[in-house]
């Protein structure tokens, strides 16, 4: 079946990712677009992020799933409640002191009682007035990222906002495992995955999306499961760092090297033009 676009005509702005993302692909996208297959019935990503492959393809049938509560919680709200979420952004102020005690509330009974909208609304601003722009929690699942110097952070996008509302229409949004994600796929299904990085070195992690992290032990489930979904016939393409382990669990596929600008790190000559890799099946 070949693939199935919506019409982007409709929208009055092409949406782009809402949240900033350590590793997000905006600027990889000429790449990985030009290695998605030609056709593909269900598109799948199940390490969500900021979804710019997805925004980009826009396509009509889509399963978008991570493991992070907070992060689904904003997608279903964009897609359910965008003028909800609009109104309560609006209320924002940037300013360090009300940084802090907003990003304090998830250690208190109150935040219990929030509802999804107030939740979301706190994520996006926490995300744009946050130091780089990075997301990690603790062991307890607490955002615990510092305040961010900035000119003037967009925390209130209200013209993306609605175009990523639109793209999500219609789309199913599941806060789940990756693995329970791929129970789903069948022949002729594409799935996009973009997990977080193996570290380059032992001072370079960005693992902590969640509590649990995603070590070297993930990786390498994750590469099993690109080999079971294989012989299943699913299309696959998975983004990672390009080290030696990365070669050595995806040896039998097409793996490429593209280069990326990658602007978080704690040390700024650090941040550059990198190598990571994409895998095909």
């Amino acid at each position: 079946m070949a693939r199935n676009f919506r019409q982007l005509s409709l929208l009055p702005v092409s949406p782009r990712p809402f949240v900033k993302w350590a590793g997000g692909k905006g600027q990889l996208l000429p790449e990985l677009v030009a290695r998605v297959p030609q056709q593909f019935n269900r598109y799948f990503e199940p390490f969500l992020g900021g979804a710019a492959l997805f925004f980009h393809l826009q396509p009509q049938q889509a399963v978008l799933s991570d493991s992070n509560p907070d992060l689904i919680n904003l997608y279903r709200v964009i897609r359910d409640q965008v003028e909800e979420l609009i109104e309560d952004l609006g209320r924002h102020v940037y300013d360090r002191e009300y940084y802090y005690r907003l990003r304090q509330v998830d250690r208190t009974p109150e935040y219990g009682q929030w509802t999804v909208v107030q939740r979301a609304s706190r994520f996006i601003y926490l995300n744009k007035t946050c130091y780089n722009g990075l997301y990690r929690v603790n062991s307890r699942g607490e955002f615990n990222v510092p305040f961010g110097r900035y000119k003037n952070p967009t925390i209130l996008d209200e013209e993306n906002l609605r175009a990523c509302h639109a793209a999500l229409q219609g789309v199913t949004v599941k806060c789940r495992d990756f693995r329970e994600t791929c129970r789903q796929l069948g022949e002729g299904d594409f799935v996009y995955f973009d997990p977080p990085y193996m570290p380059v070195s032992t001072t370079a992690s960005f693992t902590g999306y969640t509590r649990e992290g995603f070590g070297e032990r993930m990786q390498e489930k994750l590469a099993s499961l690109c080999r079971e979904l294989d012989r299943r016939g699913v299309r696959f393409m998975a983004s990672n760092s390009d080290t030696p382990l990365m070669r050595e669990l995806y040896q039998g596929f097409n793996v490429e090297v593209v280069y990326a600008a990658r602007p978080i790190n704690s040390q700024g000559r650090k941040r550059g033009r990198v190598p990571e890799v994409v895998v095909r099946n």
